[in-house]
């Protein structure tokens, strides 16, 4: 009886050792020198096959970055993010997902869901559960929606036009105009706006009245005449490397890639970071609506889901960054970064 017990123990042990194994083979993190090919040739399958499990759709890939190398864990990986909703009101992370995507996909602000979930920074992680709806949420929601006792200027008639609108996360000029009525010119001129660049939490002007007589005084585009502190000297030492050529994984000047860049920079000026990637910088940093030269930028969905792009904002409406190209200056205008534009956000 006593060798049948050890033997049974023997076989559990070994049982849950080759389900370890199993599960560990299913996935591979990314090393420095990784390819696709490479990956697909250790596992057997093909690049496009990985392709597919793991929603890519470039060749890029970045270190520490999980890869599902078998189908037996695509599944999970593709959630439909629809039906995460449920009925109570909560929203169940998956990966990719940040609170910005998550607040715009339920029209709520950041703040909002920050302050509903009681959170304490921007770090989310799959399978967590969010509350999406409740006080924080409506009031959010009704603040753009119902019109006050004449704070707008307006006679307080609740069917009165509202003067101004409060932007949500997502939203765009163009349609902020077709839900008001007016013209995208028409925004621009009534808030003294000079691209489409918007901001989640900031008032626009949505009709003539009134329009630009308590209009926020804007700071002119700086120069690096005018910035202070440790900005002026990041964003000299980043123009440094401009036309260095892109490296994946690189961290110096004979090679950046987008994240490595942030990293080299931010060292150079004084800035003691981890080397991480573009996630790892976005979950350390807190939101900003005013952005100045030498926050960062931040981009999804460049070529993956979530966070997948950063640089430094150096002001006129301008930011520069390690792209495929090589490290460059780029207008935030540009139709490309304007579409994965995420958020501006300020290291802790």
């Amino acid at each position: 009886m006593k060798k049948h017990m050890v033997s049974m123990a023997t076989i559990a042990v070994v049982s849950s050792a080759f389900a370890a194994q199993a599960s560990a083979d299913s996935t591979h993190t990314v090393k420095q020198g990784d390819t696709l090919w490479d990956i697909a040739k250790k596992y057997n399958t093909s690049v496009s096959q990985l392709k597919k499990w793991n929603d890519l759709n470039s060749d890029f890939l970045q270190i520490n970055q999980k890869l599902i190398v078998s189908s037996e864990n695509s599944a999970p990986a593709k959630e439909n993010n629809s039906s995460n909703q449920s009925s109570s009101g909560t929203y169940k992370v998956v990966s990719g997902d940040t609170l910005s995507k998550i607040a715009r996909q339920h029209n709520m602000t950041v703040k909002a869901l920050v302050d509903l979930n009681n959170l304490k920074g921007d770090l989310i992680f799959p399978g967590q559960a969010l509350k999406v709806n409740g006080s924080s949420s409506s009031n959010s929601g009704n603040a753009s929606s119902k019109p006050s006792s004449g704070s707008n200027g307006s006679s307080g008639n609740s069917n009165s036009k509202k003067d101004t609108y409060v932007i949500q996360p997502g939203d765009t000029l163009s349609g902020i105009a077709k839900k008001t009525n007016t013209t995208v010119s028409n925004l621009k001129k009534w808030n003294q706006l000079s691209s489409d660049l918007i901001f989640a939490g900031k008032k626009l002007y949505v009709t003539s009245n009134n329009a630009g007589k308590d209009t926020e005084t804007k700071p002119s585009n700086p120069t690096n005449d005018n910035i202070s502190g440790n900005a002026a000297a990041i964003i000299n030492e980043a123009k440094k490397h401009l036309n260095t050529r892109y490296v994946w994984g690189g961290s110096t000047p004979s090679g950046f890639d987008c994240s490595g860049f942030i990293y080299y920079v931010l060292k150079q000026t004084g800035t003691n970071i981890a080397r991480t990637n573009a996630e790892g910088y976005f979950s350390r940093s807190y939101y900003v609506n005013d952005p100045v030269p030498g926050d960062i930028v931040f981009f999804e969905g460049t070529y993956k889901k979530g966070i997948s792009h950063l640089g430094f904002y150096i002001g006129n409406n301008q930011f520069i960054h390690a792209s495929s190209s090589g490290v460059m200056i780029t207008s935030l205008d540009n139709p490309y970064w304007s579409k994965h534009f995420d958020s501006f956000k300020r290291l802790y």
